[in-house]
């Protein structure tokens, strides 16, 4: 314990990790030493808003404490039995997340790209075994722009190259369509058997928060059917009350097929993820086709119950829905006559800015250094979009003290 004990400046933890670490990530240069509810302090004490939330996993705020206390308490008991034997929590875990979420079926996993490639695997499973797709021909359909991991087979059917430069060769069976367009959606499906799954984002949010056009979720999901292909919505980052309901295609009053769910299923505190299905789907999958020696743990299973029911305690879905309205509608009077945003764009507490400036200006970014110095702690996606996605216990005065924060900021740029 002694060299964690030991206090270092944000410069010195900025250098330490750039000598010793991979560079896989360009982080803001701001280090956060501790957190709790909406607000983090960084190394030097500066409090700050945070308005990432983890790419939304803290959608309950930062340690909360029935969530903190569920882990730490398992953690003293009971931490890790492997899938090898029963625990005496997953059961209980499992049952609680299919009632929540209406289906037969739960599949846990730890991390967001370790569920879709589950989700995967169970669509090809279903499309050769239920379907009657010839061996080794399914494909699954999927939507430009997407971001869904960075696994092989993920950047396989992804069109970002920084993601995709170099780590060829690529996994096959994935077709790749216009996101938010019923048209293109339906010639895939209707022109090939072989066709297993469409895999989608409710909402688009690494490309930038893109909000789909009404109806498209529902019917999406009604050529799907149509086609007798399986529709899998990737709630990862939308789910879990984040765009002001329990699941983002809860706003189209959609069951997907297939659901698959990480970050704030576990409010941050822990790697937690999970596949949804009922049987007719799930049951493709037997002993040995698929596991992880992590995925389902008692400390994962505890941690999971106590997130959701924070979620549903404290009505997150209800206040992320009241508060992302009030959100854009302060934003857009600022809109109208700013010359340095385009347009404020989300639903619930997942919004994005877009900044009127090329995306290779490097403008967004400066904006967030300056938000930074101004105490709210935000991130650039794809050049000139800032991301916004508190934590969804923020209160309304907190949220007005952050849009005070943003305008403010913005202002410093205003041509």
């Amino acid at each position: 314990m002694a060299i964690l004990e030991q206090k270092s400046t944000s410069q010195q933890v900025i250098e330490l990790e750039n000598k010793y670490g991979a560079h896989n990530y360009h982080p803001l240069p701001v280090v956060i030493s501790r957190g709790k509810g909406v607000y983090v302090w960084d190394a030097e004490g500066k409090k700050y808003y945070d308005f990432l939330s983890a790419y939304s996993a803290v959608n309950q705020g930062h340690c909360h404490p029935k969530i903190v206390n569920a882990m730490v308490e398992q953690a003293k008991t009971l931490t890790l039995t492997s899938r090898a034997f029963y625990n005496d929590i997953l059961g209980k875990y499992e049952k609680f997340a299919c009632e929540l979420f209406g289906f037969d079926k739960l599949l846990p996993m730890n991390t967001g790209a370790e569920a879709v490639e589950t989700a995967l695997k169970i669509a090809r499973k279903w499309g050769y075994e239920v379907k009657g797709i010839a061996k080794n021909e399914a494909e699954i359909v999927v939507c430009e722009n997407n971001f869904h991991g960075r696994t092989t087979t993920i950047i396989s059917f992804s069109n970002d190259p920084v993601a995709r430069e170099n780590f060829g060769p690529y996994t096959k069976g994935f077709i790749k369509i216009a996101y938010d367009n019923l048209e293109v959606l339906e010639n895939a499906l209707k022109n090939n058997p072989n066709i297993a799954a469409f895999l989608v984002e409710p909402i688009q949010g690494e490309a930038g928060v893109y909000v789909p056009s009404e109806g498209y979720l529902h019917k999406a999901k009604a050529l799907c059917e149509a086609y007798n292909v399986l529709f899998i919505a990737d709630e990862v980052q939308t789910g879990i009350a984040r765009t002001g309901k329990l699941l983002a295609v809860d706003h189209e009053n959609v069951k997907p097929d297939v659901l698959i769910l990480g970050k704030a299923i576990s409010g941050g505190v822990y790697p937690v993820s999970a596949v949804l299905a009922d049987d007719n789907v799930m049951n493709v999958i037997k002993p040995g086709n698929h596991g992880s020696t992590f995925g389902g743990n008692p400390v994962a299973a505890v941690v999971a119950i106590a997130a959701l029911e924070v979620v549903q305690e404290e009505q997150l879905a209800k206040n992320s829905e009241n508060l992302g309205q009030l959100f854009r509608s302060e934003l857009n009077k600022y809109i109208e006559t700013s010359t340095i945003v385009k347009l404020v764009r989300g639903k619930g507490l997942l919004n994005a800015i877009v900044i009127n400036d090329d995306e290779r200006s490097g403008t967004a970014w400066n904006i967030c250094l300056a938000l930074r110095d101004n105490g709210l702690l935000a991130k650039p996606t794809h050049g000139n979009i800032i991301r916004f996605a508190p934590p969804l216990v923020m209160t309304k005065e907190q949220l007005m003290d952050c849009i005070s924060i943003i305008t403010k900021t913005l202002k410093q740029f205003e041509i």
